[in-house]
């Protein structure tokens, strides 16, 4: 990973998570920018790559999600979220860590997610995000953990957010069976 291109860096926080500063030309017809490039990341394998949209409305928090069998590339194109990621890899220099960062239309972040790092976002705005997975959709490689698992205590700017059912049954960390713990 020591080839990346200049705007790509590696996270301060959490080990693994890469965000782009996105570059963007513009004239009078608009903007243009390249939200994502798969030599960026070279060590992923591409090939079965799949887009997803999200749409959310302001206060709406989606997660803590996170996968054994597929990485997540964030771009938001509307709007501006908090986005939450908690590192649930017990063989990575930082477990348990957390961290928040902004992802907004304005600042034009890219943000790379590995497996076994949860991740979920707080609308701050109504947002439009819209990602890459390199795997295509499985159900059975749905995880999540408790939005506000106090042990993980990602820091949230709301106390109150609107959270679906589902998200809402999210076990704590410590409650998760072991075979549901990225190794």
């Amino acid at each position: 990973m020591n080839s990346l291109p200049s705007h790509i860096r590696e996270h301060e926080t959490i080990s693994g998570i890469f965000v782009a500063d996105i570059r963007a030309y513009s004239d009078s017809r608009g903007t243009f920018m390249e939200s994502f490039r798969n030599e960026w990341f070279p060590w992923i394998n591409w090939e079965k790559i799949q887009s997803n949209c999200s749409i959310s409305q302001a206060g709406v928090l989606r997660g803590l999600h996170y996968h054994f069998h597929q990485i997540d590339y964030w771009f938001v194109i509307r709007g501006r979220i908090q986005v939450g990621l908690a590192d649930l890899r017990s063989s990575s220099p930082t477990f348990q860590q957390t961290a928040t960062l902004e992802l907004s239309e304005e600042n034009r972040l890219g943000l790379f997610i590995p497996t076994g790092v949860a991740h979920g976002f707080l609308a701050r705005t109504d947002a439009t995000l819209t990602y890459l997975v390199n795997n295509y959709y499985d159900g059975a490689d749905e995880n999540g953990v408790a939005w506000n698992d106090p042990d993980f205590a990602v820091s949230w700017d709301s106390s109150s957010p609107n959270i679906s059912e589902r998200d809402i049954k999210n076990p704590r960390y410590k409650d998760l069976p072991v075979e549901k713990r990225p190794g």
